[in-house]
């Protein structure tokens, strides 16, 4: 099954998809990180956002 691509959000709001564009334009906007921050971040510590959003605050 394919994703929506018409919809706004991320599919699974617990974690970040970085490999649809959709999505990072989502999640850039949600925590207001450039595109280039939230794939550091991501790849540093994983999808799950609740990750992301802790890692975001210590720095």
């Amino acid at each position: 099954m394919s994703d929506d691509k018409s919809k706004r959000g991320p599919a699974d709001a617990q974690r970040i998809n970085v490999h649809e564009t959709y999505e990072v334009r989502y999640w850039t906007e949600a925590l207001g990180v450039s595109e280039a921050r939230l794939r550091e971040v991501v790849a540093e510590v994983g999808v799950m956002a609740d990750d992301v959003r802790r890692a975001l605050r210590k720095h």
